[in-house]
């Protein structure tokens, strides 16, 4: 029981980590935010889910160690005794082992890629296996189990040093464009020419300066975040230089006419396929308009 509860505390120690990495990866893959803002409700929940953690990891951790680490354990015990090597050693081996299995079962049950989810639960593996190593030496030591609050202590301070490394190495790795989504670099010859939207909008950027607007959506008048829509549509000519919003560089569009005022289109998209976005009304709750080129 004392091995289960030591296997538990390490187990449940890297899941927060792991579930910050897996949402940093998840957001990455989804790209271009075209410049969001936190919401509340974006707050709420992550408020809500950090306070929920040190309820839930407990339990996580306790069906890892059941269905992972212990068994590998017992395996490594029962190989030592008979076999030459450290059960540590051995204890990895069958860590590594028993992760094969479970990625087959989910390959089967849940069409989930193996080699990749082998990959995963190996790795997964790997720190209990090492903690719960250190717990072993240390109730040698000390000549008896290791108690409750002797490894549940120590695997809530590993887990949150863990979770700030990580979350701090991220933000620095984040803010120095190490990881992250960019967007592209356009030069002003690389911005000229047709762009379409929705609802036949197009704004068509001519080499030195000149613009044209067709049924697109610009800044209103009124400035009124709550109008619907928050934009007024616009047809004409004006004209367009490079700008910067925020860390986006920008087209900047002026219309001859009275139509709307001047709009500030973002930079977004991929290099291979650039967009120009604008962002209108409650920066909470936008209503983003998006343009490809033509």
């Amino acid at each position: 029981m004392a091995e289960l509860n030591a296997a538990a505390a390490v187990c449940a120690a890297q899941f927060p980590t792991i579930g910050l990495i897996w949402w940093g990866w998840a957001g990455a893959q989804q790209g271009d935010d075209y410049g969001g803002s936190f919401s509340f409700l974006y707050v709420l929940v992550v408020a809500v889910a950090v306070l929920v953690t040190p309820l839930v990891m407990p339990f996580v951790g306790m069906a890892h160690a059941v269905a992972h680490i212990v068994p590998a354990g017992h395996l490594a015990r029962v190989t030592a005794r008979r076999v030459r090597g450290p059960a540590w050693a051995w204890h990895l081996v069958y860590a590594v082992a028993l992760a094969v299995v479970w990625a087959a079962v989910t390959a089967l049950l849940w069409s989930r890629p193996f080699l990749i989810t082998a990959t995963l639960l190996a790795a997964l593996g790997v720190l209990p296996v090492l903690g719960l190593g250190h717990f072993r030496r240390r109730a040698r030591v000390t000549g008896r189990p290791q108690g409750f609050w002797a490894v549940w202590l120590p695997s809530l301070f590993a887990s949150v040093t863990l979770f700030l490394l990580v979350f701090v190495g991220g933000l620095l790795a984040t803010v120095v464009g190490l990881v992250g989504y960019q967007a592209p670099a356009l030069s002003a010859g690389q911005l000229t020419g047709v762009w379409r939207g929705a609802d036949g909008a197009a704004l068509r950027l001519e080499p030195g300066g000149k613009a044209e607007l067709t049924e697109l959506p610009t800044e209103s008048e009124s400035g009124d975040w709550f109008a619907d829509p928050p934009y007024t549509v616009c047809e004409g000519t004006g004209n367009w230089s490079t700008g910067r919003v925020g860390d986006r560089d920008a087209v900047v569009v002026r219309l001859d006419s009275g139509c709307g005022r001047q709009t500030y289109w973002r930079i977004g998209g991929t290099k291979s396929a650039p967009e120009l976005f604008a962002r209108f009304g409650d920066p909470d709750a936008s209503w983003v308009w998006i343009l490809v080129r033509g």
